[in-house]
């Protein structure tokens, strides 16, 4: 008797060991994110002809290419709008990364089309067509700031785990310089960007460097944003499963202008207590723009914000003197090839 109850302990033993098991695989197979190996990567630089870190990097590894390539994997260089590069300048005619909106690449070419609507067709034939199966998987698009802005990751999409799971681990892979993360989702503010072509776009910032300027230091930092993504990639493609996470960052909330006068023009400049500081909390009071007779504009918002873009050259154009941000988390699910 005592023997068969023994047999029949150990069987229900084992019957609940494989009840526990399947119930386990049940409760987790439905938070595994499943994603298609990336087969294809390009690496933008020159979207903006006077930021020269990335233009610097792209017809490096356009001649010495070996430390991009990755098993299985297309990396492809590439200048985004050659024209300007030659010319040193942010474009020719209006700027690439606001030109990829489905009306602009759907336009009919004439003779007074912009030179970077044509360059944004050429560019979404090859590395598009947006939106469709047979874009890129993944574009990494590097750019340089005048902002004290250091080594951002640029995110476009809230929900895909992939971008998500890349920011994470080259946020640690970088560590402890910090890695800003910025988030332009938003229903309103819409960018249409170079790398909106790709299935999952990547922007680069890097600051601070002056237009038309390279810095051994900024290079670098980019160099190594580039190489740890490149990483991620090849980890993920051989299996690796990478667990939730969790990151902070800085979603875009707002464009601020400088004061103007009635004739439009600015008459007051970056306060030198916010100079610098993007990243920052700014809260009600703290002193935002100083008038030339020496008046101080403060800060009158209710809330906590973290400017970001401040004072950034190429955005006197548009009218912006910053960005304003908040902190959210995002979270992404394990994830695996």
């Amino acid at each position: 008797f005592c023997l068969k109850t023994h047999i029949l302990l150990h069987h229900y033993s084992l019957f609940c060991f494989q009840q526990f098991l399947e119930l386990l695989n049940s409760m987790t197979s439905s938070t595994v994110v499943h994603r298609p190996p990336v087969r294809k990567v390009a690496i933008f630089g020159g979207t903006h002809g006077n930021e020269l870190s990335g233009i610097y990097l792209v017809k490096h590894w356009q001649e010495h290419g070996a430390e991009i390539q990755r098993t299985g994997v297309e990396v492809k260089p590439f200048i985004c709008n050659p024209r300007a590069v030659k010319k040193c300048t942010r474009y020719i005619d209006c700027d690439l990364n606001r030109v990829f909106d489905l009306d602009s690449l759907g336009r009919t070419v004439v003779e007074d089309t912009p030179y970077e609507v044509r360059r944004a067709q050429e560019i979404n034939r090859i590395f598009g067509p947006k939106g469709s199966d047979d874009a890129f998987d993944l574009i990494f698009d590097l750019h340089n700031t005048t902002s004290n802005m250091g080594c951002t990751l640029i995110l476009e999409n809230s929900r895909d785990d992939f971008t998500i799971q890349m920011s994470h681990y080259i946020k640690n892979a970088l560590a402890p310089e910090p890695v800003p993360i910025l988030l332009i989702e938003h229903p309103t503010l819409k960018y249409a960007t170079t790398r909106s072509v790709a299935k999952h776009p990547v922007g680069m910032e890097v600051g601070p460097q002056p237009q038309g300027v390279i810095r051994a230091d900024i290079l670098e930092k980019m160099r190594k944003m580039v190489k740890h993504g490149l990483d991620f990639v090849q980890l993920f493609n051989k299996g690796q499963q990478f667990p939730p996470c969790t990151i902070e960052v800085y979603k875009i909330m707002e464009k601020v202008d400088y004061p103007r006068n009635k004739n439009d023009e600015v008459i007051a400049i970056i306060h030198p207590k916010l100079q610098d500081q993007d990243w920052q909390p700014l809260n009600k009071g703290d002193p935002l723009f100083l008038t030339l007779d020496g008046e101080v504009i403060e800060y009158n918002g209710d809330s906590t914000v973290y400017p970001a873009f401040i004072n950034e050259a190429a955005y006197y154009e548009k009218k912006h003197a910053f960005v304003k941000t908040v902190k959210v988390k995002l979270t992404a699910e394990l994830l695996r090839s």
